[in-house]
């Protein structure tokens, strides 16, 4: 059972840890903030298709950027060929950040999962703002903290979890739980093979357990994944 195998990607023409962590507090949208707008020297709006890719792991990494709406992929290849997924972003993230602190090339390749807005902000127009605008270096904080905790947590689930409550961790996650405003959440379109990748396992048991917990009636497939608060079950196991 698959929820959607896309095509490959084309190059564009232009959180206690050993459950389910509690959702982090949101840094508000950085819409109204005018170095978001995408208007301006140094930035620029992207309307991004579905599987487009914005940067190519080993481009040179000279820009910032924030996700306005949509989601985005970050992906890592080993020397040897494997692919691995290791963030999904949504509308409210940063990405590309590590160009602010002299990374020169970047070490993953983004990819949009469906049509998105994204603003790219100049390594030097970002850096400027940071300096000169406390407000909005306060909320880039916030979120550079926020990332490192998660990827902390990430780290742990890989090494302590089985890849059942990986999975069904990674699932609600993916539908905000905690958050007051989606308590049963649709989840984005990704396909099982991705699953795979960001929980380091095979499709195949990405498919089988995917079965059981639909049996068990922690999720559902009416107009796309509903997850459910009782696949909490299912991380807080023993």
């Amino acid at each position: 059972m698959n929820l959607d195998i896309s095509a490959r990607p084309h190059t564009p023409t232009l959180k206690p840890l050993h459950g389910i962590p509690p959702a982090h507090k949101r840094a508000m949208p950085f819409t109204s903030t005018s170095i978001l707008s995408g208007a301006g020297e140094g930035r620029a709006t992207l309307e991004c298709r579905k599987q487009q890719i914005l940067f190519t792991q080993g481009d040179t990494a000279n820009a910032v950027f924030y996700i306005v709406n949509g989601w985005v992929k970050l992906t890592v290849v080993s020397r040897h060929g494997k692919e691995a997924v290791v963030a999904m972003l949504e509308g409210g993230d940063f990405f590309g950040e590590a160009c602010l602190a002299g990374q020169r090339v970047c070490s993953a390749t983004a990819t949009s999962l469906d049509a998105s807005t994204i603003v790219r902000i100049d390594r030097g127009t970002m850096s400027r703002v940071l300096q000169h605008e406390p407000a909005f270096s306060e909320l880039f904080m916030s979120h550079l903290v926020n990332r490192n905790v998660r990827i902390q947590e990430d780290l742990i689930d890989q090494l302590f979890n089985p890849a059942e409550k990986r999975l069904a961790r990674t699932l609600l996650l993916l539908a905000h739980f905690g958050r007051e405003d989606s308590p049963q959440a649709v989840i984005p379109k990704i396909s099982q093979e991705t699953l795979a990748e960001m929980i380091g396992t095979t499709r195949s048991r990405v498919s089988f357990f995917l079965n059981r917990f639909k049996k068990l009636g922690f999720i559902e497939y009416t107009d796309g994944l509903h997850v459910h608060r009782s696949l909490l079950n299912v991380v807080l196991a023993s």
